[in-house]
């Protein structure tokens, strides 16, 4: 099984480099363009289709290596609308309240290939919850899809972060799959982690292209539908825990988010110079040094994943305390007195 394992990861990864200058050419050819300015903090004109080659790489290597099935039909289907969306968002951009319609129809798309949220495992409960065939369950599991394509989507700030931090939670969760030995959950993981390496030699700083959100929406998908098939179907405490677990970093994010605009009457759907990177980069920080303490984070929160998930939640909530703590005072602007730098002027 390793054997499959490893080809499955090489291919995606080889695909992924083949992939990614062509989609550099065809971003540049339909006129997806992200130019500085705004919010961005780039300072030259950056194409904006990876996210096109990260699909093409994972669903090539899939094909070879996995065998298909009803779930891994659903994955493509759902995958491909989102990813095709996204494409467009690219290129013409598209009203928050339009992508948030198509996200929720790829949601949808999963529950007519046998996904469910029909039980939850979570910590302390010797039973998991059970919900049968109910609506409850269904909406869940549209709110659960829904939800990591948003939360990976906030994530996509600087050069490498997005792509590294679920190049993380694709490591840990093929760990969490392989250990209960869910092979078609875990071989669709190293499918995702080969492609994000491949495409990370193009987009870590400083980036040659961005994924943009043909590239951010297809992973926080195809993240939320591969913990579906691995994880939240089992009796274990992996079940909702994990996968939360190591997407600690942009949720905590994306809810700040939430708040932070509420509490200004703003639209929640409103972009903003609020996120985690935003602070640190305010605070002094260089695009590297802050996308290393990101995925520092990140792999913070996959240590306290893989604690919990041995059963050790001692050390997991320390672990916790310790990475809550330190996100809270970065969110709450007071990262340049923490690190003794001084605030940047904005430009």
């Amino acid at each position: 099984m390793m054997n499959g394992y490893g080809l499955t990861f090489l291919m995606a990864l080889v695909i992924a480099v083949i992939a990614t200058p062509v989609s550099m050419r065809l971003a540049k050819y339909w006129g997806a363009i992200a130019y500085p300015g705004g919010r961005h903090i780039h300072r030259r004109p950056i194409p904006r289709l990876g996210g096109l080659a990260i699909y093409a790489a994972f669903w090539l290597a899939a094909f070879y290596t996995q065998v298909w099935n009803e779930n891994i039909w659903g994955l493509f289907i759902g995958s491909s609308i989102i990813v095709a969306v996204g494409i467009w968002d690219d290129i013409r951009e598209i009203r928050p309240l339009y992508k948030l319609y198509w996200q929720i129809t790829a949601a949808v798309v999963l529950i007519f290939f046998d996904f469910s949220m029909n039980s939850i495992s979570l910590p302390f409960l010797q039973k998991p919850l059970e919900f049968d065939q109910s609506v409850v369950g269904l909406a869940l599991m549209i709110f659960w899809v829904v939800g990591l394509v948003n939360t990976v989507n906030v994530s996509d700030g600087l050069d490498g972060l997005a792509g590294g931090i679920c190049f993380i939670v694709a490591i840990l969760l093929f760990w969490s799959a392989d250990r209960i030995q869910s092979f078609p959950a875990a071989n669709l993981t190293l499918a995702l982690a080969g492609a994000l390496l491949g495409f990370l030699f193009f987009n870590f700083p400083p980036a040659r292209v961005f994924m943009g959100d043909s590239g951010s929406m297809f992973l926080g998908y195809i993240i939320g539908g591969i913990s579906i098939m691995g994880l939240l179907k089992t009796a274990t405490i992996l079940g909702l825990v994990f996968p939360l677990l190591i997407l600690g970093m942009p949720v905590t994010d994306l809810t700040f988010a939430i708040i932070r605009r509420k509490l200004r009457g703003q639209s929640i759907a409103m972009a903003d110079r609020g996120h985690l990177h935003h602070r640190l980069l305010d605070a002094g920080f260089t695009q590297r040094h802050a996308v290393f303490l990101m995925y520092g984070i990140s792999a913070c929160f996959g240590i306290a994943a893989v604690l919990g998930a041995k059963g050790q939640w001692i050390g997991a909530l320390i672990v916790l305390l310790i990475v809550f703590a330190l996100l809270v005072t970065i969110l709450m602007r007071r990262t340049d007195k923490l690190m003794g730098f001084s605030r940047r002027q904005s430009k």
